[in-house]
């Protein structure tokens, strides 16, 4: 008798609680500890539905897997028109041989039943071709609109069951959009989902805003606002789009980070042409100076346990990348290479930074441990700018801008890489984008 690893996914209004299962074991792995290597052959079958609405549904949340694990770069999903075997039951065992004909190491099936006028009961299954069983599998129930978001919860199971890692599908980025003249460039806060769906713009324009920030529960923002015509951080709330000033300070505050809770956050406040970091507790909005350097001390970052913080100060002469106590104490620096670094941002696993450093006139981005060896450099262009994480530590988000002439001239967008240095890809916005930040996986 067939075995099904199932969950349900309960759906209250906006509320979504998953129950996780227990999963099978897995034969089917793929070894990413490698720089270079063939992404895996898999084949994503349309979901199969008990009516027209529901088979379309289907078919949408099969493409959208299909995208998001392609653009992993670990996984190679496999033309439809190759299919030999045409699943008709999503339900079923799948005869493994045709698929291994065709060389899909993994198959995904699924099914989609409409429960109600608004409601939908989806499952997915992962098979292993080589050993002919079923890996992986789950059930939701939910709305009808929210099939993209089990999309992605499904692309997230699927990956975590092929490479041992978390996934980061289930995720929205906030950035700056930017757009009109050089000279007068309109700068709006915009978000969306890792994958440039479900795109929205959070403020009008009307005030320069820079350097979002994501809170760890997903629900808040942190943020640079020029609103009348003041330079300040500002606290957002996703839902209610209500926001706030974090404070009044002598000069002007900027590059806010919250830390592993969100119960604090750290900015760079600059007043009498000296730069510092502070750390504010959000909570009773105490502020506490963190360093005391007669250089510029900024783009602070929290290490995930919340014990450290690095950031980038020209305290020794030239732009460095230091990290000290989470109490200010023991500042050290621990880039060392050439060129200047600066932007460093902590890995969510705690291992490698991220920054960026300018050499030779060229931009770079690149990781680094938290001792500072082990530097790498991951990409190189005019200008690379401002790495942000995924969750799960793999990827990382950044800015390119390019120079010269053309229609290309100037251009500014969002582009990600994984950590090894492969897979470059650009991530589509509607306008000119800079500044990301990457969210958590979205709660359940």
């Amino acid at each position: 008798m067939m075995k099904v690893v199932s969950c349900t996914l309960h759906v209250a209004l906006m509320t979504m609680v998953l129950v996780f299962c227990t999963p099978a074991f897995a034969q089917l792995k793929i070894d990413i500890t490698k720089g270079n290597f063939e992404p895996l052959p898999i084949a994503i079958s349309d979901m199969t539905g008990d009516s027209a609405r529901a088979s379309t549904i289907g078919q949408d949340i099969s493409r959208v897997i299909a995208a998001n694990l392609e653009r992993s770069g670990l996984f190679r999903p496999i033309e439809k028109q190759a299919f030999i075997e045409q699943i008709t039951n999503g339900d079923s065992v799948p005869r493994f041989a045709d698929w291994r004909q065709i060389n899909a190491q993994g198959l995904v099936t699924g099914t989609v039943n409409i429960s109600g006028a608004d409601k939908v009961k989806l499952s997915f299954r992962l098979w292993d071709n080589t050993v002919e069983k079923q890996i992986a599998g789950k059930e939701f129930n939910t709305f009808q609109r929210n099939w993209r978001r089990v999309a992605h919860l499904i692309s997230d199971e699927i990956y975590k069951r092929l490479t041992g890692e978390e996934g980061y599908f289930d995720t929205r980025i906030v950035y700056i959009s930017e757009s009109g003249p050089a000279r007068s460039r309109i700068k709006r806060l915009a978000i969306m989902d890792q994958d440039g769906e479900n795109h929205k713009f959070l403020t009008d324009g009307s005030a320069l805003v820079l350097s979002p920030n994501f809170s760890p529960n997903t629900q808040e923002i942190i943020y640079l606002s020029y609103k009348n015509k003041v330079p300040r951080v500002y606290l957002r709330d996703l839902q209610t789009g209500r926001e706030e000033i974090v404070g009044q300070f002598e000069g002007m505050s900027f590059a806010p980070r919250f830390n592993h809770d969100g119960s604090r956050m750290l900015m760079s406040i600059a007043t009498g042409g000296n730069t510092e970091i502070y750390e504010m507790d959000l909570r009773s909005r105490q502020l506490r100076r963190m360093t005391n350097s007669p250089g510029i001390d900024t783009s602070p970052s929290y290490s995930p346990d919340g014990r450290q913080i690095t950031f980038e100060s020209d305290r020794g002469g030239s732009q460095q990348i230091y990290t000290m106590s989470a109490d200010g104490s023991n500042p050290t620096r621990i880039s060392f290479g050439q060129g200047k670094y600066g932007a460093p941002a902590w890995s969510p696993r705690g291992d490698l930074i991220a920054f960026t450093k300018i050499y030779g006139g060229q931009f770079y981005t690149g990781v680094m441990r938290a001792d500072g060896s082990g530097e790498r450099t991951l990409t190189e262009s005019w200008l690379d700018e401002g790495p942000t994480w995924a969750p799960n530590g793999r990827v990382i988000l950044f800015t390119r801008q390019w120079r010269g002439s053309g229609p290309v001239a100037g251009r500014s967008r969002l582009f990600s890489v994984d950590i090894t240095g492969y897979n470059l890809r650009e991530l589509p916005t509607p306008t000119d984008a800079s500044d990301p930040s990457w969210s958590p996986l979205m709660p359940l």
